[in-house]
Order: C-alpha cells, then sequence, then structure tokens
C-alpha cells in the first residue's frame, strides 16, 4: 500500500469516526419545532379525549430494537395525565413518515392539542429531557 492510499484509508476512518460521535450525541435529544402542517392526531388516526393535551406520535419499524425501548418508555409517560401516546409501524404506514420526514426510527414526535408540533426526539428520548419539553404545554392547558 503506498503512503497516498494509507492516508486516505486513515482520513476516510477519521471521518466515520467523527460522523458516527455526532450520531451518538445527537441521539435522544429533544429538539423543539414550530412546525405547522400535517395534524399528528389525524396521522395517528385518534381524537383526542377531554384530558389529552400532547401526543406521543412514535414512528417504530419491526426490526427496530431501541423502538421497543421507547414504546415502553412512552407508555409510562401516557399514564400521566393529559399525555396520549400512539405508535406506528412505518413499513405498515410509510405515508406518515413521509409526510412528517421522517428518516430513522425510533422517532417521537410531540404534537399539542390543536395540533401544532411541539418537539422532535430521534431515538431513545431521555425521559426527564422529555418531561421538561413537555411541561409548559401540560401545565399552561389546566
Amino acid at each position: 500500500m503506498s503512503v497516498t492510499g494509507l492516508i486516505v484509508v486513515l482520513g476516510v476512518l477519521a471521518l466515520a469516526s467523527v460522523v458516527g460521535l455526532v450520531l451518538r450525541f445527537r441521539a435522544g435529544r429533544v429538539r423543539t419545532t414550530t412546525r405547522r402542517g400535517a395534524p399528528g392526531w389525524d396521522l395517528a388516526g385518534v381524537t383526542p379525549e377531554a384530558v389529552d393535551r400532547v401526543l406521543l406520535l412514535q414512528l417504530s419499524s419491526p426490526i427496530c430494537t431501541p423502538c421497543r425501548q421507547t414504546a415502553a418508555q412512552l407508555t409510562d409517560l401516557a399514564a400521566r395525565p393529559g399525555i396520549r401516546h400512539v405508535e406506528v409501524d412505518i413499513a405498515e404506514r410509510p405515508e406518515i413518515a413521509r409526510t412528517l420526514d421522517v428518516m430513522r426510527t425510533p422517532t417521537t414526535v410531540a404534537f399539542a392539542r390543536d395540533g401544532r408540533e411541539l418537539l422532535r426526539v430521534s431515538g431513545v428520548p431521555r425521559r426527564q429531557e422529555l418531561l421538561e419539553a413537555l411541561d409548559s404545554e401540560l401545565t399552561s392547558a389546566r
């Protein structure tokens, strides 16, 4: 192998390592949004009940191992008043992933009762960060 070839291989490995670290750092982080567009409640196929303030729409796939952990965590959160969790298999309903511009699973998109998109989480959500991000929506609606 030539010196130039060795430098190219090392450069590619370094770049791949940096990209991997960035993706790992971003996984599970809550990103707030103010997107309008597709109403999440309609996409989930549910009508909000009187107590519902936030919909946690989880997009999953059958082969996704972290999706099970995310589903368990969001189901637990949905036991709190005002939070509703719906899991959608994008293998069965790919149009939802396209509509919401979701590129990976698990992705959780939170919607307010009025349909506003509140936040997104790619990967397994960080529970405390998610609760803090939803707090203002849950308390302002009371």
